[in-house]
């Protein structure tokens, strides 16, 4: 019987420790397990702020980059503007070289399709009489534009020298002067673009001298030579009123 107690005691002790034991290894398992857990919360946290911290970090570089781009691109603006600049003054200087040469050497030009050798002062020649006749100094306009003919008779400007002589003839009433330069200029140029307008001021001032049937003639011919322009319109009017 006490052999028998004994063993029971001794199993129950057994078995208590065993227990003991479970219950160690579980608490031990869950602190391990509480441990872990507590280790990747806090790796996780560092992540995030390295994260963190580098996001902002390239934030910074991305906007410094969009600083120096947009700084860049001022300074390259900069750079054109100046060099614009540059060109429209070195444009503005060899014009302003060009033309004061051109006081001072002859030069090659091509005036309404002529093309002739510009001698000094002779351009300044030709526009101090073509304002004369824009200011209505008619008289002196007419000296001029002659002038200009008799000194220089090759110039590409002589078409239109006489264009104007004879408009300021006409203007002044010397229709006889005006008709004999008028016509000069058509039978020399015959193809300068400002035939038609010459053939109408000489049609007029065949019919204010009196010769309606030169200027019936002249008219016509502006028509039947110079169909699609503003001076056979004027023409034909002319024409309709002649009697």
């Amino acid at each position: 019987m006490p052999n028998r107690s004994h063993s029971f005691i001794k199993t129950l002790s057994r078995a208590f420790c065993l227990s003991a034991a479970a219950l160690f290894l579980s608490a031990s398992n869950n602190a391990w397990a509480l441990f872990a857990d507590d280790d990747a919360r806090k790796a996780i946290l560092e992540l995030r702020k390295s994260f963190a911290t580098a996001q902002m970090d390239l934030q910074n570089q991305i906007e410094k980059l969009k600083s120096d781009n947009a700084e860049l691109r001022g300074k390259i603006e900069n750079l054109e503007k100046q060099g614009e600049d540059i060109n429209t003054s070195q444009k503005t200087y060899y014009q302003d070289l060009d033309t004061r040469l051109g006081n001072f050497e002859p030069r090659t030009e091509t005036i309404e399709g002529i093309s002739g050798t510009v001698q000094p002062g002779e351009k300044k020649a030709y526009d101090d009489a073509l304002k004369a006749f824009q200011a209505g100094s008619l008289r002196k306009a007419d000296e001029g534009f002659s002038a200009f003919v008799n000194r220089y008779p090759k110039s590409p400007y002589v078409p239109l020298a006489l264009f104007w002589s004879g408009n300021s003839k006409y203007a002044n009433k010397d229709y006889t002067g005006a008709i004999a330069q008028l016509q000069s200029l058509i039978k020399r140029y015959p193809t300068h673009p400002r035939i038609p307008s010459a053939m109408l001021t000489l049609g007029n001032a065949q019919l204010e001298s009196g010769n309606k049937a030169a200027a019936k003639k002249t008219f016509t011919e502006i028509i039947s030579k110079h169909p699609d322009t503003e001076a056979a319109k004027d023409a034909q009017k002319l024409l309709a009123a002649i009697k």
